[in-house]
């Protein structure tokens, strides 16, 4: 396929650049007009910062090197789901049914996201 996704844009409030630059453990870039870019790899996450923001309606997934560092900050930052993920805590580093050791956070503007051990990866293509 010819198509590559390179910029994924979330909708937040002010002050989400801190947040997720704690979250992420790197600063973002501030390109104009209430957005923030955060290179994730070949993705860019973009924050649009709004007024009135409107949360994605699904998660937004993170592969990183380190998911107890992650959990580390997304736990000092309030930030820890309080929903269940196929009968186990969202909230805590569970390898899941597909087998990503993963957990999940949603933002203060209610964006949901997850953070996936990098090792551990489904994508669909490899049988398990």
């Amino acid at each position: 396929m010819d198509a590559k996704i390179f910029r994924i844009t979330v909708e937040v409030g002010e002050g989400a650049s801190g947040f997720y630059g704690k979250l992420l453990g790197e600063e973002g870039r501030k390109v104009g007009g209430g957005r923030t870019y955060f290179d994730c790899g070949a993705v860019i996450l973009a924050l649009l910062e709004k007024k009135d923001p409107a949360p994605s309606p699904e998660h937004v997934y993170f592969a990183v090197k380190d998911l107890e560092a992650v959990h580390a900050r997304a736990t000092e930052l309030g930030s820890l789901s309080k929903d269940q993920v196929h009968g186990a805590s969202a909230a805590e580093i569970v390898k899941r049914p597909w087998g990503e050791r993963s957990f999940y956070v949603e933002d203060p503007w209610k964006n949901k996201l997850c953070f996936v051990d990098e090792r551990t990866l489904f994508t669909g293509k490899d049988p398990r």
